[in-house]
């Protein structure tokens, strides 16, 4: 491939490739986001593929250049922890931030490409009974009908705007009673698919729901009972398309990972070949618009897969990395930077 790979880590800041995954470097020192800091989102720039956007323990970072050098985007969310990043494809200046553990979680937004930052309603706990501290785990932009957006928390539940975040309303059943709604308010995941028709998915701790009538009612698909196992933990659009993956393993870290692809907006799935079994639960998929069929995935343990068939079979790559917590990849190619450390 053509372009820079992003592995995003727990301890080791965003490594960095830019010859196809034959060699890999570390941040250089002295920037505005450490070599070995706790990054846990990525997000590339939908028009400026060498704009790459991390979510850190700093706050927000920015690197121009593909991930090499970073400067830290000045916030009132610095020295937060950032869990998620949300650019509208539609208008780039537009992104929704979320952080979290150990920091409070809470949403942050601009409209100007971060000169100037929000904070939106609505106030979360800050605790809740499963993972002690809320985190923003994913936001999202409808990039279809272009006004709504959707963020959910693990744990505290699935939340959406019909006012590109002015106001916000939680749609989870812990807020009103939905015959057919999202049940459980520990979410990881929720996008978008153009369809026809339109369709939401959103992927919970132990179940998927999809729905096609803009998020009124929802199916419920049970991961234990569907796939034999249970910790479900991300889907992911294939760029242009709508077509999906689904990620999902035995826990946290967990020991093994299936992965699946739905090309019917989620009636029906098939499994993903994976060329060695994964050490622990997938936590991240990395595609990008200028090649559909380009997927990486990386495993909470520091398995990276490749797929270059759109994710319908995987090959591990000969590196393995510290905790991965995202993974992306650009078709802007990184400088060569020495990054030993004295």
């Amino acid at each position: 491939m053509d372009g820079t790979i992003l592995v995003a880590t727990a301890g080791q800041g965003v490594l960095r490739s830019n010859d196809d995954g034959a060699t890999w470097n570390r941040i250089p020192l002295d920037q505005g986001l450490e070599f070995d800091a706790v990054v846990r989102a990525l997000a590339v720039h939908p028009e400026r593929p060498e704009v790459v956007f991390a979510g850190a323990d700093i706050g927000l970072a920015r690197s121009d250049d593909a991930g090499t050098h970073w400067t830290r985007v000045e916030s009132p969310f610095n020295d937060m922890q950032v869990w998620s990043i949300a650019i509208d494809p539609n208008d780039p200046d537009s992104m929704l931030i979320g952080t979290g553990a150990p920091s409070r979680a809470a949403v942050y937004r601009t409209g100007d490409g971060g000169a100037t930052w929000d904070r939106l309603p609505p106030q979360l706990p800050e605790r809740c009974a499963g993972v002690s501290k809320p985190r923003i785990l994913t936001a999202v932009y409808d990039h279809v009908d272009a006004k709504s957006v959707w963020f959910g928390v693990e744990e505290g539940g699935l939340w959406r705007s019909r006012d590109r975040g002015d106001t916000w309303e939680r749609v989870d059943g812990a807020a009103r009673e939905l015959p057919h709604g999202v049940t459980v308010s520990d979410v990881h995941c929720i996008l978008v698919l153009d369809g026809p028709p339109k369709t939401l998915v959103c992927a919970v701790v132990n179940a998927l729901f999809v729905s096609q009538d803009d998020g009124e009612t929802w199916t419920r698909t049970g991961t234990k009972d569907a796939w034999g196992i249970y910790y479900t933990r991300l889907v992911a659009r294939l760029p242009g398309t709508s077509s999906m993956l689904l990620g999902i393993g035995d826990g946290t870290p967990g020991t093994t990972t299936r992965i699946f692809r739905s090309d019917d907006l989620g009636s029906s799935w098939s499994e993903s070949a994976l060329d060695v079994p994964a050490n622990s639960t997938v936590w991240a998929f990395g595609t990008h618009a200028a090649d559909p069929d380009l997927v990486f995935a990386g495993t909470k343990y520091g398995h990276l897969l490749r797929s270059t068939d759109a994710g319908r079979s995987f090959t591990k790559e000969w590196r393995e990395f510290p905790e991965i917590t995202d993974v992306a990849w650009t078709p802007a190619v990184a400088a060569v930077v020495s990054t030993a450390h004295h």
